[in-house]
């Protein structure tokens, strides 16, 4: 036995790291054939297993990928160039209008952190009930997200505390769309809202729907993972003007772009697409004209009020 295959049989496979760092199977296979990493041993079975710092690289390729950062420069690069792009984006980040300090965060992370999962949702309910759903998700709550995603990158939380996480923001968003008054059956754009296959996050497409139930729009959420025959289907069954979109980093930028080229030729031409997110593929904005990129959550009122002027009536 070598001295490197006791390591070998702990160091996590692709499926785990897939888990861990939210970069999916396939573009860490493309990056291993395309760049010459990650560079994966083999356990005794054939299967690739990560070695730690390859890992730690990984989850930082990914936080620069959530700040629009292209694949094909940050794979090759060493790790002291990583970190210094990271430190350039962290303050442009900090700046960023109506961010709160770090300090406001505090009591939501102590509750996480201590696992006083019911004091985090109480927290969370009693913060939008107080800032109103929309300062709230934007001025907050997108932020804390923020946070958190970042700690468990850093490996500052388990996978189970930000997945709590994730499902007490969203028990809160629904509590709070309870109570903002329906709008009217023929009240428009009808918006149905979903992700692509192999988009397991959606957190963010809870709080797009906020904003859209805020501004008065008919909902429909299909939850995550929606094939495109399907969202076809339901937007034709729920006679959408409009299907909204997440798409993250966790996804492989051709899987996207490929769903999002499927669903435009399959949709009628007078359905708009609109997508936000983090996804690579949508920084190559050239390659889908005829999709609205909503950048921010604050946006989607914007684009609302565009589309109701261009369809009066």
């Amino acid at each position: 036995m070598t001295e490197l295959e006791p390591l070998v049989a702990v160091w996590p496979g692709i499926a785990a790291v897939e888990r861990e760092t939210g970069i999916s199977k396939d573009s860490l296979r493309i990056w291993e054939r395309r760049y010459a990493f990650p560079q994966p041993a083999r356990d005794a079975a054939g299967e690739r297993v990560y070695p730690p710092e390859q890992v730690r690289k990984l989850r930082l390729i990914r936080r620069l990928l959530d700040r629009g950062y292209r694949p094909g420069r940050l794979v090759p690069a060493s790790l002291d160039s990583l970190q210094a792009l990271l430190a350039e984006a962290q303050p442009a980040m900090s700046a960023f209008a109506g961010s709160p300090a770090r300090d406001d965060f505090a009591p939501f992370i102590e509750a996480l952190r201590s696992h006083q999962f019911e004091e985090l949702r109480r927290l969370l309910v009693q913060t939008l009930l107080r800032m109103g759903l929309g300062p709230g998700i934007e001025q907050l709550i997108a932020p804390l997200t923020g946070e958190v995603g970042e700690m468990w990158m850093r490996g500052e939380l388990q996978i189970f505390e930000e997945h709590i996480f994730s499902e007490s923001v969203q028990a809160a968003l629904r509590q709070a769309m309870q109570a903002v008054p329906r709008p009217a059956q023929e009240q428009t754009p009808r918006v149905l809202l979903s992700t692509l296959p192999g988009e397991q996050h959606g957190l963010g497409l809870t709080m797009a729907e906020a904003m859209f139930v805020l501004e008065g729009s008919q909902c429909l959420s299909l939850g995550v993972q929606t094939p495109v025959g399907d969202l076809v289907l339901a937007a034709a069954a729920h006679r959408a003007d409009v299907v909204a979109l997440s798409c993250s980093a966790f996804v492989a930028p051709s899987a996207v772009a490929a769903g999002l080229t499927e669903l435009r030729q399959a949709l009628p031409a007078g359905v708009e697409i609109w997508v936000g997110g983090s996804s690579p593929a949508l920084q190559r904005r050239s390659a889908h004209p005829s999709l609205r990129h909503v950048v921010r959550l604050g946006q989607i009122a914007e684009e609302l009020a565009r589309w109701r002027a261009s369809h009066p009536g």
